[in-house]
């Protein structure tokens, strides 16, 4: 089982600057991927950013150019650093790893991140 947490949310105004991080129980190292997804209310979750390899690297078309997915082994983090906010990137931002033979999925408890026009 793989347990993720969740930190760095909170407010701040249009155009400001947020990092999220996320620590995991394990090795992310030996995780097929790590991604952070999103959920506004009344809306879908959807993933934001996706890193599965210094190769495979996905972004959504809203945060690209905006947002970076990075991570620390060592450190068993994951983190997203978040530019330019804009209110619509207002949600709940979940971290998400995939680990095992079969990309079994595991969640954080989720990090509110409201952005104020």
């Amino acid at each position: 089982q793989v347990r993720l947490v969740e930190s760095g949310g909170g407010w701040v105004q249009a155009g400001g600057s947020l990092r999220l991080s996320c620590t995991a129980s394990g090795s992310i190292a030996n995780y097929n991927a790590m991604a952070w997804y999103r959920q506004a209310p009344g809306k879908q979750r959807e993933l934001v950013a996706r890193f599965r390899s210094v190769r495979s690297t996905i972004y959504a078309d809203s945060v690209k150019g905006r947002f970076i997915i990075s991570r620390d082994n060592a450190k068993k983090k994951v983190y997203l650093e978040m530019n330019s906010l804009k209110p619509e990137d207002t949600a709940v931002y979940y971290c998400n790893a995939q680990w095992g033979p079969w990309d079994y999925d595991s969640w954080g408890q989720g990090t509110q991140v409201t952005v104020s026009s």
